[in-house]
């Protein structure tokens, strides 16, 4: 069923479509990685009220941006096998009923993170919501291959906004956490671009694989794997982790890398989808690491 048809349904959709529409997955990741800035941030503990509002603020505007997404790209995720079953383009969700939940998410997240976290973290929610929504979605998607490139710093603010929840500041440890997660979203997603190459065909998306070919792209999933891994390294370099952080991130940082490596030197027909799952493990276990090895330090300083 078309999006045509989606906006003529009155079938009243469920919950589940709601949280679907809402990409619980990526933004649970994106969730993680505020939590860790909310934690790093402080040298004591934090307390467990503040992060669970906060929380729920920057996952509310990571959702409603996430909406918009669902709403925007309909017509081109009807063309893909892996989207076409999402609730608007399968016809069990109204473009109204949808724009409403994103308004009413949105507005949600900047009311609960102004009124009780701080004015700075819900400016910077909004940034993202703008970023991911509008800027990279409406625009960067259809404009250049490097969209996922550019628009990628969107997805990478969460822990600085988790930081700036603690703090009211933007510092630098937090910008540092940011450029990990920047480094690490295009070899994240051009290893599932080369996987599902021919949707993106079909929907005329100009992802890096369409456009500069698959080998190309796979030599960039390398080297940008690789640069992930020395960036990975510099929260132990000044003095922001300690050593079993350090360990922890070269090890993950060489998994990753073989994968990457395998993509480009040793392919099988699964590999590109292998080093994409590899890829948010990867990035959910550094920041684990990150976390445990912030936790440590505090019990050793007590």
């Amino acid at each position: 069923m078309t999006n045509a048809a989606a906006i003529t349904n009155t079938k009243t959709p469920s919950w589940r479509e709601y949280l679907e529409l809402c990409k619980p997955k990526v933004v649970l990741l994106l969730l993680v990685t505020a939590v860790v800035g909310m934690q790093l941030a402080s040298p004591n503990w934090v307390p467990i009220g503040t992060v669970i509002i906060a929380t729920i603020g920057i996952g509310f505007a990571a959702s409603s941006a996430a909406v918009i997404n669902h709403i925007v790209d309909a017509s081109i995720d009807a063309k893909m096998q892996r989207t076409k079953q999402r609730p608007i383009v399968s016809g069990n969700m109204t473009n109204q009923r949808a724009l409403v939940f994103s308004v009413v998410l949105g507005i949600s997240s900047m009311l609960i993170l102004v009124i009780f976290v701080n004015p700075l973290t819900a400016v910077l929610s909004l940034v993202g919501l703008i970023g991911y929504a509008v800027v990279y979605t409406m625009f960067l998607k259809h404009a250049t291959p490097q969209n996922i490139v550019i628009g990628g710093l969107a997805g990478a603010l969460p822990p600085l906004i988790g930081w700036a929840a603690i703090t009211n500041t933007v510092s630098a440890e937090g910008i540092l956490l940011v450029l990990i997660i920047f480094t690490w979203t295009p070899a994240h997603f051009w290893a599932l671009a080369i996987d599902r190459i021919d949707d993106y065909k079909k929907a005329d998306v100009p992802m890096l694989p369409v456009t500069h070919g698959i080998e190309f792209t796979k030599t960039c999933v390398l080297l940008y794997s690789l640069a992930l891994w020395v960036v990975s390294i510099i929260p132990f370099v000044v003095g922001m982790s300690g050593i079993l952080y350090l360990i922890c991130a070269a090890g993950l940082g060489g998994w990753f890398s073989y994968y990457a490596w395998q993509l480009k030197y040793r392919p099988k027909a699964d590999t590109a989808i292998k080093t994409f799952m590899v890829s948010v493990k990867y990035l959910l276990y550094l920041f684990s690491a990150l976390l445990i090895d912030h936790y440590l330090t505090m019990i050793a300083n007590l």
